[in-house]
């Protein structure tokens, strides 16, 4: 049998270029589009010599449909990631992640392929789940007043006692609480009508906290352990917002390769769907202090600073439940927090992005 034959847009990014990585050493052929944007890549990444490169934009139809020839499945990882700036990237984020979304399934349907991942993010969900006295809850959006009062954890309503966070699950409801995550949850739903009507095959994968080497820094766009990670490089102490007890799913760019991989392989017989949405976590919960501490001690840097700063659009506690993951498509991940902090404290980032 023909080794498949893999596009993955964005393959020279961050995440992107370790899938890439992933699929060559399974013999895989792999082709790549990427834009190559200044503001993602701050020099011109290395590419492996046997990857198939075309650079342009996945907003273009005519560009998307030469990247498609003679391809067998698509890993759609081409978007404007991070809470952004402010609301002026709204634009950008809209035309970069439901513009090319709409463009790929189009040129998709024309050119015949029907296989497709999708990177989502825990993003789609706002506030994670969480559990008081009165049952299971879904606080909604933090008000400005708490947080600059240091009232950062969402709280009952009704009877003013602090909830408790829960693992979220796939089944939980979907509220999107800023442009990035809203237009993460528009290309679930573009996919999703695609497979409905083309009887295409998705796998929306919602990443939670990805890191690992190769991220990029320097940016606004950047997850957050890149950027105490290049706090440190600079001998300087990584700021903490909130007071660091943000609840979140860590989870290492190998393993979020390998998870591509597996949804890759999936077939759609698991599901009453041929949309499948799939967390993917590390499975353990550390807080964002978590994260900065342990950077700080495997890098041998200042130990970090907690700012009691914030920001409106973030939201307090996230982590997932990856156990539908684990079970229809039998991925784990392979890397604790532990080895992965401190492989990612001496690992090459990628260029500093110029501003």
């Amino acid at each position: 049998m023909n080794a498949p034959r893999l596009l993955v847009t964005g393959g020279a990014g961050f995440i992107g270029g370790a899938i890439v990585t992933a699929a060559l050493e399974r013999g895989w052929s792999v082709r790549v589009l990427d834009s190559l944007r200044s503001d993602v890549h701050g020099a011109l990444p290395a590419v492996d010599p046997g990857v198939d490169v075309i650079v342009g934009d996945v907003t273009d139809p005519v560009v998307v449909a030469a990247a498609l020839r003679d391809i067998d499945l698509v890993c759609h990882q081409a978007a404007k990631v991070g809470l952004g700036v402010d609301f002026s990237d709204a634009p950008d984020y809209v035309r970069s992640n439901e513009v090319g979304t709409a463009v790929l399934l189009a040129e998709m349907t024309a050119a015949g392929v029907d296989r497709l991942v999708l990177a989502s993010s825990m993003v789609v969900y706002g506030e994670g789940s969480f559990r008081g006295s009165r049952g299971p809850a879904r606080p909604g959006p933090r008000r400005a007043a708490d947080l600059a009062a240091g009232l950062f954890d969402p709280v009952d309503e009704i009877t003013g006692e602090r909830l408790e966070p829960a693992l979220t699950t796939e089944q939980d409801p979907l509220d999107p609480r800023n442009v990035y995550a809203a237009t993460k949850l528009a290309q679930e739903y573009l996919a999703s009508a695609w497979a409905r009507a083309t009887g295409g095959r998705v796998a929306a994968l919602r990443y939670h906290n990805v890191y690992g080497p190769g991220m990029p820094q320097n940016t606004p766009y950047a997850g957050v352990a890149s950027l105490f990670r290049s706090a440190l490089e600079r001998g300087e102490a990584p700021r903490v917002f909130e007071d660091g007890a943000q609840r979140r799913d860590f989870v290492h760019v190998a393993d979020i390769a390998s998870a591509n991989l597996a949804a890759l392989d999936w077939t759609g017989e698991t599901a009453a769907s041929t949309f499948r949405a799939f967390n993917v976590g590390s499975g353990t919960v550390h807080t964002i202090g978590d994260m900065a501490e342990a950077l700080s001690r495997a890098c041998g840097g200042p130990d970090p600073v907690v700012t009691g700063e914030y920001r409106l659009g973030d939201v307090r506690h996230i982590t997932a439940s990856s156990e539908r993951i684990r079970t229809e498509l039998g991925w784990a991940p392979a890397l604790t927090f532990e080895r992965g902090v401190e492989e990612f404290a001496t690992a090459p980032l990628r260029a500093a992005v110029r501003r």
